[in-house]
């Protein structure tokens, strides 16, 4: 059974930073994608960035480039996400999930297996 648990959340005054942690059990991080998503209040899920398990591919949505870093430990089988400059329209829950390493993983529909999500605010 794989399971995906994140942390890191919280509230944060814009400009400030986060980093948001997402701890994987059931399986070995190396063999997957790994994304994180967001969804505001009204709007769809969104593939913030991705990382491909040994690495060595990283893929960031422009809202974020420059700002949020994503990486992974795969001694501790856990995804990063390193958030700077955070605005107000990063506030959204964010979520982990998991792909098959052979997905593209640029899709929700490429993911098997999801956190359950935590909420990140950004106030003014």
């Amino acid at each position: 059974q794989v399971q995906l648990v994140e942390s890191g959340g919280g509230l944060v005054q814009a400009g400030g930073s986060l980093r948001l942690s997402c701890a994987a059990s059931g399986h070995t991080f190396s063999n997957f994608v790994m994304g994180w998503f967001r969804q505001a209040p009204g709007k769809k899920r969104e593939l913030v960035a991705n990382i491909r398990g040994n690495g060595r591919s990283t893929y960031y949505a422009d809202s974020v480039k420059g700002r949020f870093t994503i990486s992974g430990d795969n001694a501790k089988n856990t995804v990063f996400l390193q958030m700077n400059s955070l605005k107000l329209e990063d506030t959204a829950v964010y979520a982990c999930a998991a792909a098959a390493i052979f997905r593209n993983g640029r899709t929700e529909d490429d993911y098997t297996y999801w956190g359950q999500g935590t909420q990140v605010t950004v106030s003014s």
